[in-house]
């Protein structure tokens, strides 16, 4: 193509006016012709004179250079051809990352900026509530975004720009990391965090909180709440987090996560005390039955006789069992017609509570641990 265009050039050029050339103007070198008889190009210099006279010579071009420069031309238009390329993209393709995948992660989770998110998502994850009691902050208007009073759980907004506050209290730029714990629950405590004369289970986390900024430097606090609740009067097994997404997960009838309870009875229990509890009673217009029933070997130290129950919450179709109500194990011995002396929670999904956590005692789970609840590692 450059061969073509320099011939093109040449049989195209006019001079307007009459203009002589001699030697002392131009220091001509060689002439050059394009043979296509060849198999390849070539460039031919005839030095005839005459050959010369007949045709227009531009005293700017040095000839010589030329038939040089397309040589290299040529010779370079070889090398760069398609099939170079394709070798050479093949290889960037195959070639080893220059990151490793863990310094692309802690890249992507410290630097990178994050990218904006649902509302009721950033929330939840905030530790403000389960995703469904943060959509009913969001419509009940008790949420604000730049100043505006946001009704949208939808509406895509970026903690780290954005200016969010929930009942007043602004949502921090940076969000806390998420904490899992469990906890055997005392009697006398209840699930909540509202303020009332009786104690609440998150006072037993004080110390906890009180050396937060000593173990985790730099980093928020977290707005810890319980997963679930136990009455007043049941000890036992109750997760404790800051992650909404985890709390409606393992709490919500769908996870399908069976709970165990062991219940003390006062009084003597028969057999058809069994039978009554395993077929269940209503609560709350809807018929709940335990999926099991088991009265527990008498041991010496236990003088009143204990049951064990298990429940399973799921989603099932209407007025069938396993759906979860506020106090069911108690009600579905109440309608038995025995009396609970105590109840204890001691297993939820494949997580069973320590033996040696005392009362009033927590501890942190682990993924194993938190695998057994039914929630992979994030």
């Amino acid at each position: 193509m450059a061969v073509a265009a320099v011939t093109t050039a040449l049989s195209t050029f006019h001079i307007s006016k009459p203009y002589s050339i001699t030697r002392n103007h131009l220091q001509f070198r060689t002439f050059f012709a394009y043979s296509l008889s060849s198999r390849s190009s070539e460039f031919t210099t005839p030095c005839d004179s005459s050959f010369i006279e007949n045709k227009l010579v531009v005293p700017w071009i040095d000839y010589a250079y030329s038939t040089r420069h397309l040589h290299v031309t040529a010779d370079s238009s070889a090398v760069n051809s398609p099939a170079k390329k394709k070798v050479r993209s093949s290889k960037e393709l195959t070639s080893e990352p220059r990151y490793s995948k863990a310094a692309r992660r802690f890249y992507n989770e410290n630097f990178r900026e994050s990218s904006s998110q649902r509302l009721s998502k950033v929330l939840a994850a905030a530790g403000v509530a389960s995703r469904r009691s943060c959509e009913e902050l969001i419509f009940d208007g008790r949420v604000t975004v730049n100043g505006s009073v946001c009704n949208t759980p939808q509406t895509r907004v970026d903690p780290k720009k954005d200016m969010i506050y929930v009942n007043g209290n602004r949502l921090p730029k940076k969000l806390p990391p998420k904490v899992y714990l469990a906890l055997n629950k005392p009697k006398g405590y209840i699930c909540s965090a509202a303020e009332s004369q009786t104690k609440s289970v998150l006072s037993l986390f004080n110390d906890y909180m009180k050396s937060w900024d000593k173990r985790n430097p730099g980093q928020p606090k977290p707005r810890l709440f319980t997963v679930g609740r136990l009455d007043v009067a049941t000890t036992g097994l109750i997760i404790v987090t800051n992650d909404g997404e985890f709390a409606q997960k393992i709490s919500h009838p769908s996870s399908g996560l069976s709970k165990e309870y062991i219940a003390t009875i006062d009084g003597t229990v028969h057999k058809r005390h069994l039978i009554a509890i395993s077929e269940g009673t209503v609560i709350d217009g809807v018929h709940c039955t335990p999926d099991a029933v088991e009265l527990l070997p008498q041991q010496p130290d236990k003088t009143r006789p204990r049951l064990r129950i298990v429940l399973i919450h799921c989603c099932l179709e209407v007025n069938t069992v396993h759906e979860g109500r506020n106090h069911e194990v108690r009600e579905l011995v109440k309608s038995a017609g025995l009396q609970i002396y105590s109840l204890k929670r001691i297993r939820i999904g494949a997580f069973r509570l320590p033996p040696d956590l005392l009362l009033g005692k927590y501890i942190e789970l682990k993924p194993p641990q938190l695998k057994a609840l039914g929630w992979g590692e994030k």
